[in-house]
């Protein structure tokens, strides 16, 4: 995964000091990785708004409580078979995204089968990217 290749395409803002907080962490160590915040609104404008903030050239991967469920070293390796390819982890609004989106994303992703809060699942999601660079690189930050 090259973080430079790679961004969060977040409907909503975060609200929460300490969640903002954590998110900086991550981008100081992901350099080149951005988040891009989408104005909340009703899931259709939603979804217009991410197929407009969309580039040609991502893949478009679709956070949803339904999606597939990974290990963090799974991950990290479904990252790596996708190579130096250009991704958008999308994350919906409260009412998440419309089944067209869903539809059109190349893989369903999902944290946990729990629910969160948005602006949580975009502090997890960050830092499993982060995580995910650090298998790759035979780190200690991730501990079997």
């Amino acid at each position: 995964m090259n973080p430079s290749r790679c961004r969060i395409l977040a409907v909503g803002k975060v609200r929460r000091g300490w969640i903002q907080d954590g998110i900086d962490v991550y981008l100081k160590r992901l350099p080149g990785f951005s988040i891009t915040e989408l104005r909340d609104s009703t899931p259709d404008k939603e979804a217009e708004a991410i197929q407009a903030a969309l580039r040609p050239d991502e893949t478009l991967v679709a956070l949803m409580e339904q999606g597939e469920t990974l290990s963090s070293i799974r991950f990290s390796q479904r990252l790596e078979q996708l190579g130096n390819e250009r991704i958008a982890f999308v994350i919906g609004g409260a009412d998440g995204l419309t089944p067209a989106l869903k539809a059109k994303a190349r893989w369903q992703l999902s944290l946990s089968p729990m629910t969160f809060p948005h602006e949580l699942a975009r502090l997890m999601l960050i830092e499993q990217l982060f995580r995910a660079q650090a298998i790759r690189q035979g780190s200690p930050y991730h501990r079997e």
